[in-house]
């Protein structure tokens, strides 16, 4: 095996143009599909006129609401570029320096105030259907946040205005008096009038005053709650049934690693392992030399060593952008080593199935994309009955279990990394009995 290795390092050695290119070339690809993943789209740049004057604001029940805090929430999803004027703005738009412009009127905050009246924000276009899409779902999911926002303060003034009215005092509203008697101090106040008036007509009114006052006392501080419940009808409670939340950056790393990983070794160990069947050394070198089983072990370990080393240094370089926990290095080793190895075993069985290295070549790229993305396609994004079909495939390929090894050992990710390096192992020795029974075919 010392001999083989050395053969195959010096053959490698000997092609260093094609060895830069089995580790560069996946490693880019692994890093823009990583990128696909993880970039969230790019903030739009939109002018921005605010034509409300400074200090602007929209009372309830003496709680100020500021206009520009709700205009900072509604711009915080673009990249705003703020213009004095609407002609200006205009301008910007037509010149192509900005996708879109937005326009605050200066009647937003009396709009508002009023209870009554919807306020409206002028938007203005000039681009592609794709631009506008795109600012359009960028302002719109804006506008629904900042909504949602403005709304809970409103609501929160109004429950403040609501425990006034109860409990009395003064509501900071112009003409009202100082000091309000409130509605829960009412009802005892009637009770002892009433105690002391004569059977009559005007006890009767008091009585029904005095029921009223009751009414409204005991229902009054209902209103808070159907001010939360129309605010915000449904509350959503998120529950993770096992494992953790993966972030999308680091789990984008994990996908470019093995990616990369898995390109390198496969498209390794089938290219040795072709190579043999080539150039007709096969027959030759286990004549006697060493077995079929040792020239397997062989290709599979070189191939293993290359790509866990280039996996390693990726993920290195990787975790200077994105921030990855290496007090769990260890870990990583484990995950990246047991991937190389199923990664190399599935290599050497195409070399072993394949005749020449270009067959092999071609055999374990065209491969290896449809494996990775089919171990990427989400639950529910396609029917019940297909998704069971890529389950099973992917549970019959090592990057799914490697996938998920990796991102257990840098995201504490479910399932467990005991359960995927067993998954492994065994795909590790199924892919070796196959590649050592195809060798024991050949000629």
């Amino acid at each position: 095996m010392r001999w083989l290795l050395e053969k195959d390092l010096l053959i490698l050695r000997r092609s260093r143009m094609l060895v830069a290119l089995l580790i560069v070339y996946p490693a880019v690809i692994a890093l823009l599909i990583g990128f696909a993943i993880s970039r969230a789209p790019s903030r739009p740049r939109v002018a921005i006129v605010d034509q409300t004057r400074a200090g602007a604001t929209v009372e309830v029940g003496g709680r100020q609401v500021d206009v520009r805090q709700y205009a900072r929430r509604l711009f915080g999803q673009v990249q705003p570029v703020y213009v004095s004027s609407r002609a200006q703005a205009i301008k910007k738009v037509t010149s192509a320096e900005v996708l879109a412009a937005v326009v605050i009127p200066p009647d937003i905050a009396a709009r508002v105030s009023s209870g009554t009246t919807q306020a409206r924000l002028e938007v203005v276009y000039n681009g592609d259907a794709l631009e506008q899409s795109l600012v359009q779902a960028q302002l719109g999911s804006a506008l629904a946040q900042a909504n949602l926002g403005f709304s809970e303060q409103i609501q929160k003034a109004a429950a403040q205005a609501i425990d006034l009215l109860l409990k009395g005092g003064n509501l900071g509203v112009l003409g009202a008096p100082s000091n309000l008697i409130g509605l829960r101090q009412i009802p005892p106040l009637l009770h002892r009038v009433i105690a002391g008036e004569p059977p009559g007509a005007t006890r009767q009114a008091l009585e029904r005053v005095s029921a009223f006052a009751d009414f409204a006392a005991a229902n009054l501080d209902v209103s808070k709650r159907v001010l939360s419940t129309v605010g915000q009808p449904i509350a959503v409670h998120a529950r993770l049934l096992h494992g953790r939340r993966t972030p999308l950056d680091t789990f984008a790393v994990v996908v470019a690693v093995i990616i990369s990983e898995m390109f390198v070794c496969v498209l390794l160990a089938a290219g040795g392992v072709a190579l043999e069947r080539e150039e007709h050394t096969l027959a030759r070198v286990v004549r006697g030399l060493v077995s079929r089983a040792t020239l397997v072990i062989e290709k599979g370990v070189l191939a293993a060593a290359c790509s866990l080393a280039v996996a390693v240094v990726l993920l290195g370089g990787v975790s200077a952008f994105v921030t990855l926990q290496y007090s769990r290095a260890g870990l990583w080793l484990i995950a990246l080593a047991s991937a190389a190895l199923a990664f190399a075993s599935l290599g050497v069985a195409i070399g072993a199935v394949a005749r020449e290295v270009r067959a092999a070549s071609l055999l374990a790229f065209l491969s290896s994309l449809p494996l990775a993305f089919l171990a990427l396609v989400p639950a529910g994004a396609v029917a019940s009955g297909l998704y069971d079909v890529i389950r099973a495939v992917s549970f019959a390929f090592p990057f799914k279990a490697s996938l998920q090894a990796l991102d257990a050992a840098v995201n504490r990710a479910s399932p467990p990394l005991g359960g995927s390096i067993v998954h492994l192992a065994v795909l590790t020795l199924l892919f070796g009995l196959l590649a050592r029974i195809a060798l024991g075919r050949a000629d």
